[in-house]
């Protein structure tokens, strides 16, 4: 059964990094087209809200759900796991990334009533925060106690300036066209 209900973890863990990964994308679009002229701009941001709304509702609030059922399902499984130091930072992680997905929730609820508090660029370095969590998350679950926490820490601190540049980077190019 415990291998059943890992399976379903998994899936329902990529479903909700896809929606939130989606998501923040939607909303760099929902933006950038704040730029736009009218009857364009109504028409496009109309369209982006119901497709945030469907895309959270739909996808990426169920997913959360059932990767925490399944999460809480396998610790009562294996309840020594709570006692296992990396199955506590991945759970500082999960909680981290949560409150992630109500800052997206509260942005979305924000742009469809009109109100534009991130740029694009922004966002842009927003969206890169749910890649940095799930590098932790993952590591942590596959190589538990097997990798050091200075490798560890020094890993996520690359990967965070890494990805930061290639934003900055990608935001050069861009507004040189």
């Amino acid at each position: 059964m415990y291998q059943y209900i890992l399976a379903i973890h998994i899936i329902f863990v990529v479903c909700w990094f896809a929606g939130l990964f989606y998501m923040v994308r939607l909303f760099i679009y929902h933006t950038e087209t704040q730029q736009k002229p009218d009857p364009d701009r109504k028409i496009l941001s109309d369209q982006f809200v119901l497709m945030e709304r469907k895309l959270w509702y739909i996808i990426t609030v169920p997913s959360m759900w059932l990767v925490l059922a399944a999460g809480i399902t396998m610790l009562f499984l294996v309840p020594g796991w709570l006692q296992q130091p990396w199955m506590q930072i991945k759970l500082c992680f999960v909680a981290s990334l949560m409150v992630y997905h109500f800052i997206c929730q509260n942005k979305m609820k924000q742009m469809a009533k009109g109100i534009y508090k991130w740029t694009s660029t922004q966002l842009r370095i927003w969206n890169e925060v749910a890649t940095i969590f799930l590098f932790a998350i993952v590591f942590l679950a596959v190589l538990k106690d097997g990798v050091s926490w200075i490798f560890g820490v020094v890993g996520i601190i690359v990967l965070s300036m890494v990805l930061m540049s290639a934003v900055k980077i990608y935001k050069y190019y861009r507004m040189k066209k």
